[in-house]
């Protein structure tokens, strides 16, 4: 069973651990931070209150980070992919707000697939000059009253 709550300074590590995990183990992502820079960002994004965290079992199943309506990172310890998990942490934010926006990169084909399955329209894309790792990037909204634009 999962449970989601919010994340506490505590739980920076792991949720840095799962961050840097997924750079790691993707080909296409460059690390243009170190791992104690991830864990550093992560302890920023908790003291600011926008983390949720997912626990399954005793084990930190994964986390979103959201400030009002902008998604600035949703990840899943790798253990736990193919759960629900990323589903039930879009649906909480989904019912805090009545918008959400987010970038992924063109390369991660699956993100875009999850969030397309949870009604985000594509709104953006460019040629990835504007983020850290130089990645084109596609940005996606939703939005409970329909389009992008409503």
């Amino acid at each position: 069973m999962t449970h989601l709550r919010p994340a506490c300074p505590t739980d920076a590590g792991a949720l840095a651990d799962i961050l840097s995990g997924f750079i790691d183990e993707t080909p296409w992502m460059p690390r243009v931070h170190s791992r104690a820079q991830d864990l550093a960002h992560m302890g920023e994004l908790i003291d600011r209150g926008w983390v949720t965290l997912a626990q399954a079992g005793r084990g930190t199943a994964g986390f979103i980070a959201r400030e009002d309506g902008m998604i600035h990172a949703l990840y899943l310890h790798p253990d736990h992919r193919g759960q629900g998990i990323g589903s039930a942490l879009l649906n909480h934010a989904k019912h805090e707000t009545r918008q959400l926006d987010l970038w992924t990169f063109q390369a991660n084909s699956g993100a875009q697939r999850f969030y397309e399955r949870h009604g985000f329209c594509e709104a953006q894309r460019t040629d990835g000059a504007g983020n850290d790792e130089h990645l084109p990037d596609i940005r996606y909204v939703w939005s409970s009253t329909g389009g992008p634009n409503d």
